[in-house]
């Protein structure tokens, strides 16, 4: 192996193809599972982009640092790890193409490739900054207002009908993305399941991201794997499911409440660390004071049985029944527990345990010495449950209906590969969800650029539209309040691209003639905008023709082909692209799409692109970002230095990579 190694532009964009070239086997509806064989003869299918990125073993150090990010991206916002690579490898083919194409002063670098890395990293650092300051905008205005929103009554609503209502959307948001994930058979099964999920976890008084968020984070100790079954027998359990069997016999309590206490720590080293230390003498002195010490040890076991025996009768006057320890007691505690007819609980996992009291509203127990009332928890019930092959303890809480219904979620798969993948989807889709429903961001900067915008667009049309110029302004400012709300999604297949990359070529057009120029869309807009229609060109490989009808209907909603269209009369003509019709007799509602704005005559031709399903349009935004900073930081990558030093971790640098481009990294 080489001790050092240049990199080229070329270099990088050969990495990167290489990963487009696995993750386009299973990209998009049609696409398939992928099929891995580790070392052991151990077979792992799966359609997940980051568990397929994963498995890979990777020697490059660039292609390494392409999947970290690619991770990092996905424990966001739980989606578009295929769509990453894919717009990855684009962008870098069109900024290899143009940087091989631009005209360079080749005697102010050392040679051709070095102008072109050069080039290449200005086109990038233009790429990302332009996203920072003008992509929210372009997304808000020319993108939000064809699709609609979602809100968290929506997605937690009991009745799921099958008209188009938002219920029903919020399934298609769904199961559109496990259809991605684990095929067609079973995504409207999961999604219902997961909606099922949440409205049982959903607080009174608390914010969609705050029920999400402790979901996603709860989720390890919130769901049981169990093999051996079709995902279809899958479902939900009252209360929570500690992933350990009794120590000791169960007593049967369904009739009447249970109080239970959470130890931490060892009953009986606590015990033994109350009393006095044995002291063991040196050399001679040992030999000497050894009747005496073991005459010490009978004593100290004595006391120390009594002691033991005085902390379980202080649980059972505190009404104690139920024992849940997160470390293996000893067998003295064991026999005095079975005998006090107390069930214990043994080697429970840290989230279970600081699941149990979050939701028990106790604390656990430091000191056995120091047991309060308030340490106790009152269960409706504690019993074994089987589950599979295992058993397991099943706990449910008194008195929280009140406030929510706590529930476990059983996860089932033909083995332990699929149960696995199910697990992930599950998870990924909370983390979309928690995506999805936050706000993009706006700061009172953007917010005021972009009505500055919205009057300078408006004020283009004044001869066209004089006579409407002040109800343009507000209809405008109506928007621009709920332009940014979360919840925001747009049909699939395509749809999200399609517009934006219209937007960017309109916009590119907009800004050279704003400025008086006659340069045409700038480079850095058209870039972008080419680089967008790479995944719908792969949604639609199997059909060319397919790919070219939909984005002529997409585009043919635009009311205005020309690059002057204007936010104002965007507003006043409204197409709904979820429907497939206008929605100019149905005006919006504090800056929301209305999901009825469509007769029920017309049900029939409106159902256009609502097959492909619903994404998120907050997952799109920060997909984007997230690949262009990726861009910035691979091309900033100029020599790849090899060390010997063992990798003690996989989060680590896996090599000393040598960066160009800024002040401080010169100065390094």
């Amino acid at each position: 192996m080489q001790p050092m190694e240049h990199l080229h532009l070329k270099h990088v964009l050969q990495t990167v193809c290489v990963l487009e070239a696995v993750v386009l086997r299973s990209f998009g509806p049609e696409g398939g599972q992928v099929l891995f064989t580790r070392d052991t003869g151990q077979a792992m299918l799966s359609r997940s982009g980051t568990r397929i990125l994963t498995a890979l073993q990777l020697e490059h150090p660039l292609a390494r640092m392409v999947v970290e990010c690619v991770g990092k991206h996905n424990n966001v916002t739980g989606d578009g790890s295929k769509t990453f690579i894919l717009l990855l490898a684009s962008l870098l083919r069109m900024i290899h193409t143009m940087a091989c194409k631009e005209p360079n002063v080749y005697h102010t670098y050392n040679s051709r490739e070095a102008a072109e890395a050069a080039t290449a990293r200005r086109l990038a650092d233009e790429l990302l900054a332009f996203a920072l300051e003008e992509l929210d905008d372009l997304i808000a205005v020319r993108v939000v207002p064809y699709g609609l929103c979602v809100s968290w009554e929506d997605i937690t609503a009991k009745s799921q009908s099958p008209a188009y209502t938002n219920c029903h959307y919020a399934q298609k948001l769904l199961a559109s993305f496990f259809h991605t994930r684990l095929g067609h058979t079973h995504c409207d099964f999961i999604s219902n399941l997961t909606c099922e999920l949440l409205r049982h976890w959903k607080f009174k008084n608390d914010l969609p991201s705050s029920v999400l968020q402790f979901v996603n984070d709860n989720f390890p100790a919130l769901h049981t794997p169990v093999l051996g079954f079709p995902i279809s027998c899958s479902r939900l359990v009252e209360g929570q499911v500690i992933h350990r069997d009794f120590a000791t016999p169960c007593l049967q309590t369904d009739h009447q409440p249970v109080k239970a206490v959470v130890f931490t720590g060892y009953l009986q080293q606590k015990l033994l660390g109350a009393g006095d230390v044995l002291k063991v003498g040196r050399g001679g002195q040992e030999m000497e004071a050894n009747s005496k010490k073991e005459k010490s040890i009978v004593e100290f076991s004595a006391w120390s049985e009594r002691s033991l025996e005085c902390v379980i009768e202080n649980l059972r006057r505190l009404g104690v029944s139920v024992l849940l320890s997160a470390v293996k007691q000893t067998a003295a505690v064991l026999s005095l527990a079975a005998q006090a007819e107390m069930c214990v609980v043994e080697c429970i996992s840290e989230d279970e345990l600081s699941l149990f009291a979050h939701l028990s509203g106790t604390t656990p127990v430091l000191d056995c010495w120091m047991i309060e009332p308030v340490n106790v928890a009152t269960l409706t019930f504690c019993r074994p449950i089987l589950l599979g092959v295992h058993r397991y303890v099943h706990v449910a809480f008194h008195d929280l209906e009140e406030r929510f219904k706590p529930c476990s979620l059983v996860i089932c798969g033909p083995g332990e590969g699929q149960t696995d993948q199910h697990a992930c989807a599950f998870q990924d889709a909370i983390r979309m969800l928690l995506t999805t429903c936050r706000p993009m961001g706006m700061t009172a900067s953007t917010a005021s650029k972009r009505t500055s915008q919205s009057n300078k667009s408006t004020s283009l049309h004044t001869e066209d539209h004089s006579n409407k110029t002040a109800n343009s302004s507000s209809s405008a400012s109506t928007f621009q309040q709920g332009a940014l709300e979360p919840g925001c999604v747009i049909p699939a297949g395509g749809t999200f691209e399609f517009l934006l990359n219209h937007a960017l070529l309109q916009h590119g057009y907009s800004r050279s003639v704003s400025d008086g120029t006659k340069m045409g869309t700038s480079s850095v807009s058209q870039l972008l905008a080419n680089a967008l229609l790479s995944v719908p060109r792969q949604i639609y490989s199997h059909s060319p023709r397919h790919f070219l009808q939909i984005q002529t209907r997409i585009l043919g909603f635009s009311p205005n082909h020309s690059h002057t269209l204007s936010l104002p009369y965007k507003q006043e003509h409204k197409i709904c692209l979820i429907h497939g019709c206008g929605t100019s007799e149905c005006p919006l509602e504090d800056g929301k799409s209305s999901m009825h704005c469509c007769r029920k005559a017309d049900v029939s031709s409106k159902v256009f692109m609502l097959d492909s399903g619903l994404e998120s349009v907050s997952c799109k935004y920060q997909l984007l970002l997230a690949v262009l900073q990726c861009v910035t930081s691979l091309l900033r990558v100029d020599t790849v230095l090899y060390t010997h030093t063992a990798l003690h971790t996989q989060s680590r640098r896996l090599a000393n990579i040598s960066l160009k481009g800024t002040e401080d990294e010169a100065e390094d």
